[in-house]
């Protein structure tokens, strides 16, 4: 049976390695370190992510532009 995927989005290279440790054995896990990757990475492949973990601030583009984006992409 084919893992849940979680994407951990945060500009803190500790925090993503954290988050990783933590959900390693549960979880299929993908990391971004900033929206604009979040956003490339989904426009690429958005049905394998079930879940993302979303830092609100992150530079360049907040974690809450990056959820506005989402919500306007009706097929995500």
């Amino acid at each position: 049976m084919a893992k849940d995927c979680i994407l951990i989005v945060d500009d803190e290279p500790t925090n993503i390695r954290l988050l990783m440790e933590v959900l390693k054995e549960e979880y299929e896990l993908k990391a971004a370190t900033n929206g604009i990757q979040t956003l490339a990475l989904l426009e690429k492949d958005f049905t394998s992510i079930d879940l993302i973990l979303l830092d609100v601030n992150m530079p360049e583009i907040s974690g809450i532009d990056v959820l506005e984006k989402i919500n306007q992409q009706p097929e995500w």
